[in-house]
């Protein structure tokens, strides 16, 4: 709860120090959620939602979330070398994490 309070506390502060047409509320609320999924506290969550509010993070933890996947797929395959990389490639191409 603790956590939770200072999330919301930290969204706000750094909702303020950014112009209107960058911090939008659904904005934050989708910050806020990211934030919450990710289990973020303290220093860490302070500067996601610095940059998520600034709308940095938003496209790049998509990608980020992408490659997470498709390398955890490829370490569950036991995939080495030049299958591992020909299988990333694809994957993040996709958007999946089924072979082709």
């Amino acid at each position: 709860m603790r956590s939770l309070a200072s999330a919301l506390l930290l969204s706000t502060l750094a909702l303020s120090a950014v112009p209107a047409a960058a911090g939008t509320r659904h904005g934050l609320e989708a910050c806020n959620e990211n934030a919450a999924r990710k289990q973020l506290a303290g220093e860490s969550l302070k500067l996601f939602l610095k940059g998520c509010v600034a709308g940095r993070t938003d496209k790049s933890t998509a990608q980020q979330q992408r490659v997470k996947a498709c390398s955890t797929d490829a370490t569950t395959k036991q995939l080495k070398g030049d299958a591992r990389r020909s299988f990333m490639k694809q994957c993040q191409a996709d958007g999946t994490t089924s072979p082709s």
